[in-house]
């Protein structure tokens, strides 16, 4: 199912969490398309939490830009992150080594996750 990082490990997925009517998501979208192109092994969504209230359950986002980084079915990262380029790739470049969660990231998350990968992320590829 996520075999796009190869045999040994799951794909990772990206989910940047955002709204249409926040202008900080807007301005941040070229700059996280750019990180798409950069990593095409790793799978990138834009998600609208207001069009995917459904799936987004009883999680609350409000910080934007939030991202969703995850391996297989394991949330490694769940929080929001400054719109810049520089941390945004840092950040990509520590998860994609990271085998284990971030602190903090529970079982809201990967439940978020499943949710996300049952309909969602599959349509809102970047």
């Amino acid at each position: 199912m996520d075999s796009m990082a190869g045999e040994n490990q799951p794909a990772l997925w990206v989910a940047c969490l955002c709204a249409a009517w926040c202008g900080v998501c807007r301005d941040w979208l070229p700059m996280f398309t750019a990180q798409a192109r950069a990593h095409p092994h790793i799978r990138f969504a834009w998600v609208d939490v207001e069009d995917e209230d459904e799936a987004m359950g009883d999680v609350d986002i409000e910080t934007f830009p939030t991202l969703l980084v995850a391996r297989g079915d394991q949330v490694l990262y769940f929080a929001p992150i400054p719109p810049l380029a520089s941390q945004f790739a840092r950040l990509m470049a520590r998860l994609q080594a990271q085998q284990q969660p971030d602190p903090g990231v529970g079982p809201q998350a990967d439940a978020l996750l499943h949710r996300l990968k049952a309909d969602v992320l599959p349509r809102a590829f970047v």
